[in-house]
């Protein structure tokens, strides 16, 4: 997933990023709404992760502008407003959830997952894909019963490929959803990882379209 975080508590930001960048997503952090809007028009992101007090403005009226702009890209409230009136206020104006600070990174994650999940249209985390059982919770994949370990990369590309069956995914989309904006994409990257997703996974798992891109494939 492509994850924009909008925090501008500097320690907390890191630690967010980090979480996330360990997770194999790919996350842009800014630290101002005025950044965000430019960083979305830029790029489309899976999801958003919002702080409500910012340096230039409120993060409620912007949750508000973009669903009022017809944008439904999943939105995840960050803050220390701890009452329910604030919790009322931003599921009202939008927010697919609400976290109050501090809260632990593990279960940041978690609630992340848990709403990709539902964007995508399967919110049960179990899946069966031929000889794969796979928990999206866990992050997880048993091939014919035995434990397939996958790397935090390996794992969002195969997440990404589960997200959208039967779709081709290009070269670029893939690389979209796995890298930040200042990272630095090294021309093979995502052949490795769908060579080694193959090795482990079967060969058949993952389809290529000469020329054009990916697609998971059929069970």
């Amino acid at each position: 997933m492509r994850i924009l975080l909008i925090e501008d508590d500097t320690t907390l930001g890191a630690a967010v990023r980090d979480q996330i960048a360990a997770d194999g997503q790919s996350v842009d952090w800014v630290t101002r709404l005025d950044a965000a809007r430019d960083a979305m028009a830029a790029t489309s992101y899976d999801l958003i992760l919002l702080d409500l007090m910012l340096p230039d403005g409120r993060g409620i009226g912007f949750l508000k502008g973009l669903r009022t702009r017809g944008d439904v890209t999943p939105v995840i409230i960050l803050t220390a407003l701890d009452q329910v009136s604030d919790r009322i206020d931003g599921l009202n104006a939008g927010a697919d959830d609400y976290l109050v600070k501090p809260f632990d990174l593990s279960e940041l994650s978690a609630r992340i997952g848990s709403v990709a999940r539902r964007y995508s249209g399967n919110p049960n985390p179990i899946l069966t894909h031929g000889p794969l059982d796979i928990d999206l919770a866990a992050r997880s994949v048993h091939r014919d019963g035995r434990h397939v370990p996958l790397t935090a990369r390996e794992w969002a590309l195969f997440e990404a490929f589960l997200a959208r069956p039967g779709q081709l995914l290009s070269k670029a989309q893939l690389e979209e959803k796995l890298y930040a904006f200042d990272a630095e994409v090294e021309s093979n990257t995502i052949e490795v990882h769908v060579s080694r997703l193959r090795k482990k996974l079967g060969s058949a798992t993952i389809e290529t379209e000469r020329g054009m891109g990916y697609r998971l494939g059929r069970p």
